[in-house]
């Protein structure tokens, strides 16, 4: 007798809106990481906002349902990096992934060296992606181009360093390293980057670790790591979510009547008094309170940019009314359970 494998039980996916600031582990692709939390949370929407290397860890915000309205701010956000850069070789792929194929004794690295070098690379440059990227050339990712050694012309793209802090450090995998802070405008390979810096040092380089620390004014120790996530609840996994809103905070706010709010919310514009031109406004309604979307001022019109649909501000308004519920709730006066490894959990 053929013994049959039970049905796999379908997860039922839910209306779930908002930001979940993930710290991202090595080895998984930011979308492996954004599958794996939307299955957490059992979410029915999901984006990622910029795409992190398997080599790389750090701040990878996810955007849930109506939050992925808002997700291009932090695709255009700039971003902090740390990394190492291990000296004297070169890889394939500029990491520590790909295979050596050219070895240089390494410079004494003075102060005078390293602050010329540091001046060099920062502001703005031109750059040239790497072959080993998510860079797409008639549909296909340049990597797939570089699996099958094929070298695509790449047009430079023109990027910013704000800042570059370069630390020598000691590390076993080469004879010298460097630790570099690096914060960038978006589009910025730092593989590149520390290529073109063991370049200009006269060695080589490629990079031992990258991790993104910051972007868009989100950090790192804001975050929450997979494996946390995991041991959680679901309502724990909920409570971690910042609300939709938090990815144009920091923008002027635009609060409106209810009779405006319907109309603005069907598309419509607006003339009032709603202060300076500005490129982009938070726009919320008054009764009930809450946020309707973003906009933009021009010469007393506020014009709707991302609008929230009134289903999506209705499943966040009951989200916010269970959560503060269950936050009112008294506490149970049985004997208390022993707490998780690690005690109260940092996000």
């Amino acid at each position: 007798m053929t013994k049959t494998s039970s049905p796999r039980q379908k997860i039922q996916r839910r209306p779930v809106h908002g930001v979940l600031l993930l710290d991202k582990p090595l080895g998984l692709s930011s979308n492996q990481a954004l599958q794996r939390a939307k299955w957490l949370l059992r979410a029915d929407k999901a984006g990622h906002t910029g795409t992190l290397d398997p080599l790389a860890t750090g701040v990878l915000p996810l955007c849930f349902g109506a939050a992925t309205k808002f997700s291009q701010l932090q695709l255009d956000a700039d971003k902090t990096y740390e990394a190492i850069l291990l000296l004297g070789q070169k890889t394939t792929t500029a990491d520590a992934e790909g295979d050596v194929i050219e070895t240089r004794p390494v410079p004494e690295l003075t102060p005078k060296l390293l602050a010329a070098v540091t001046q060099r690379f920062t502001g703005p440059l031109a750059q040239v992606p790497p072959m080993y990227s998510a860079l797409k050339k008639d549909g296909k990712a340049l990597y797939e181009y570089a699996r099958q050694g094929i070298d695509v012309e790449r047009e430079a793209r023109h990027i910013t360093i704000f800042s570059l802090d370069m630390v020598q450090v000691s590390d076993d995998r080469a004879p010298a390293a460097l630790k570099i802070t690096v914060s960038c405008s978006k589009g910025t390979y730092i593989r590149t980057l520390g290529e073109d810096i063991g370049e200009a040092l006269g060695c080589g380089a490629h990079l031992g670790a990258l991790r993104r620390i910051e972007t868009g004014g989100f950090v790192a120790s804001q975050c929450i790591t997979l494996a946390a996530l995991e041991a959680m609840s679901e309502a724990q996994r909920d409570a971690c979510l910042l609300a939709p809103q938090s990815l144009v905070a920091g923008f002027p706010t635009v609060t409106l009547d209810a009779d405006n709010a319907g109309r603005f919310l069907s598309g419509l514009r607006r003339r009032g008094q709603w202060g300076a031109d500005a490129p982009l406004v938070q726009v919320y309604g008054s009764v009930p309170a809450a946020f309707l979307g973003s906009a933009h001022i021009v010469a007393d019109e506020l014009i709707p940019q991302r609008l929230l649909s009134p289903i999506e501000i209705q499943d966040i308004l009951q989200a916010q009314a269970a959560q503060h519920a269950a936050q009112l709730m008294p506490v149970s006066t049985a004997e208390p359970s022993a707490p998780a490894d690690g005690g109260s959990l940092q996000h």
